[in-house]
C-alpha cells in the first residue's frame, strides 16, 4: 500500500537523503587509481555517523556493509572489499542509504576512475544519468508509473544500451523499500496513478550489453550475464503540487 507523505515527512526524508548526497559527493575523491572499495566504505561510515545518521543498508536483510560498491560488470549490491583496488578506466557504482530520525534516504552514483577507456563507457554513464532525469521529469501528479519507466527505457535503448529488468526502484519513507515498485521500463499511460505526496527512489541500472544478470556466490552481487559493463544512478524524489522535487541533491 502506498502512503502519501505530508510536507513535514517529506522534509525528514530530505534530511536523510541530503546526508546520502554528501556521502556520494565526498566519495568522488576515492574513485582514483589505487584506492579501494573499502576506503569508500570507511569514509562513508564515518561521515554518516558524524551527521547523526545510521547506515540503512547494514543489517538490512543480512547485508553486512554500509555501501554497495559495484565495479564494471557488477550491476548492484557489490561488496565494498579491500580486494577491490581501483585501476584506470574502472566504472564504479556506489549505492548508499541513511536513516535519520526514522526516515530513509537512498541514492546512487557511478564514477569513472581516471579517464574513460572508450567512448562506449562514457556514453553509458552519460545516458544512464540522463535517463534518471528523464524519469524524474515524468514524476508528476496525474501521470502513471509506466510513464516514468517508459521515459527511462526510451532514453537508454535509444543509445543502444539495456535496462536491467531484475531490479527496480521503489517508494521510500519510514522504510528503505516501500510500495510502489518503480520499474525502469514500461508503457506510457500504464500502471499506478501518481499523486502528490508520493516519495520515490528512481534508479536506472543499465548494461552496455544484454540486461540478463547472474548472482555471485556471495548471494548479493548481481553481475551482467554477458560480462558487459553497467552503470547505476539514483535519486529520491517527492511528487509535489508544482512537480517533482529531488530530495537527494546538495
Amino acid at each position: 500500500m502506498v502512503r502519501l507523505k505530508s510536507p513535514e515527512e517529506i522534509g525528514k526524508i530530505e534530511v536523510a537523503a541530503k546526508i546520502v548526497a554528501e556521502v556520494l559527493s565526498t566519495l568522488s575523491e576515492y574513485a582514483s587509481v589505487g584506492a579501494t572499495a573499502h576506503d569508500m566504505e570507511r569514509a562513508a561510515t564515518e561521515l554518516i555517523a558524524k551527521r547523526g545518521g545510521t547506515p540503512a543498508f547494514k543489517g538490512y536483510g543480512g547485508y553486512p556493509y554500509t555501501l554497495c560498491v559495484s565495479v564494471n560488470e557488477e550491476v548492484i549490491h557489490g561488496f565494498p572489499l579491500k580486494e577491490k583496488v581501483f585501476v584506470a578506466g574502472d566504472i564504479v557504482s556506489v549505492d548508499c542509504g541513511v536513516v535519520k530520525d526514522g526516515y530513509y534516504g537512498d541514492a546512487a552514483k557511478t564514477f569513472v576512475v581516471g579517464e574513460f577507456l572508450n567512448e562506449k563507457d562514457r556514453l553509458l554513464l552519460l545516458k544512464t544519468e540522463e535517463s534518471l532525469y528523464e524519469g524524474i521529469r515524468m514524476a508528476v501528479a496525474g501521470n502513471r508509473l509506466g510513464d516514468i519507466g517508459n521515459a527511462v527505457q526510451t532514453c537508454v535503448e535509444s543509445a543502444g544500451f539495456s535496462v536491467i529488468r531484475d531490479y527496480v526502484g521503489h517508494g521510500v519513507g519510514t522504510s528503505l523499500h516501500e510500495d510502489p515498485q518503480v520499474a525502469n521500463y514500461g508503457r506510457k499511460g500504464s500502471g499506478m496513478l501518481l499523486r502528490v505526496g508520493m516519495t520515490l527512489a528512481i534508479e536506472p541500472m543499465v548494461a552496455s550489453g544484454h540486461y540478463d544478470v547472474e548472482l555471485l556466490e556471495d548471494g548479493w552481487t548481481a553481475v551482467t550475464a554477458d560480462g558487459s559493463r553497467a552503470a547505476h544512478f539514483e535519486h529520491d524524489i517527492a511528487i509535489m503540487e508544482d512537480g517533482p522535487r529531488i530530495l537527494s541533491r546538495l
